[in-house]
């Protein structure tokens, strides 16, 4: 787990404008990773295996922005449970990065998007759903939210939140899937002025955790709208295995 942290500020500390992490990264194998504020220190510190999930939640402070994003990985021969769970969860995260709301719209009468597809199976978590990210500040930043405790702040066109519901099975593995989103402008229409999320956070999610009984076709063309901007965004900054590596990450999905 440690050699994840250390490799990531790594490669962040090769840019220029880097300026340190935005906050101490969770590496979560197993187990771990159901502990949600997780951080590896040299007692707890995993060894990873071909096998089971992996929680990265990672950012950095940069002279052009702040960063904060979390993938659940396979590292290999994921369960039927793991796929099922994880898809749970990012069909939670789709429902509110699609989502389209009314100007004065606060983050609770959202939440709910979130989480509905791990409700309807008895489950949930215990964490807010997104939180304000500022620059060079605290990461976990208001005024807004999104979470099921209610804030009086509206969502409004410029805020940056996060969009991170996930699933903690104690002993067993944690899944977060998040993305941060900027709140844009979705046009006016008889009834007022409308909004939605723009997202921001650039990195595929793992095809190999789908359970694509549960996927809608919407969620899936979804999937790949999002990987082409992935991939369109960032290809040409890489080459050789890292551009290869991208290309199959990115590749459109189907059933």
């Amino acid at each position: 787990e440690l050699d994840v942290v250390d490799t990531l500020s790594h490669c962040r500390a090769a840019h220029a404008s880097y300026r340190g992490d935005s906050f101490g990264t969770i590496a979560g194998y197993g187990a771990h990773g159901a502990i949600v504020h997780y951080e590896p220190t040299p007692e707890s510190n995993a060894t990873l295996r071909p096998e089971g999930l992996l929680l990265v939640d990672t950012g950095g402070q940069y002279l052009y922005g702040t960063t904060d994003i979390t993938r659940t990985i396979s590292l290999g021969n994921p369960t039927d449970d793991e796929r099922h769970d994880f898809t749970l969860v990012l069909k939670g995260h789709i429902a509110l990065a699609r989502a389209v709301f009314p100007e004065g719209t606060r983050g609770a009468q959202l939440d709910v998007l979130a989480r509905q597809y791990l409700w309807q199976e008895g489950k949930t978590y215990l964490h807010g759903t997104g939180h304000g990210v500022g620059f060079f500040l605290n990461v976990h930043e208001g005024p807004q939210s999104i979470r099921l405790q209610e804030n009086p702040v509206a969502l409004r066109p410029g805020m940056v939140t996060s969009d991170e519901p996930g699933l903690y099975l104690s002993d067993r593995y944690g899944i977060r899937c998040e993305n941060l989103v900027l709140t844009v402008g979705a046009g006016d229409t008889e009834h007022g002025r409308f909004l939605k999320f723009e997202v921001l956070s650039l990195f595929p999610f793992d095809r190999n955790l789908l359970d694509f009984s549960i996927l809608t076709d919407d969620e899936i063309m979804w999937l790949n709208d999002y990987h082409r901007k992935v991939w369109s965004e960032l290809a040409d900054y890489l080459q050789g295995a890292p551009l290869r590596w991208l290309e199959q990450a990115c590749a459109p999905i189907s059933r």
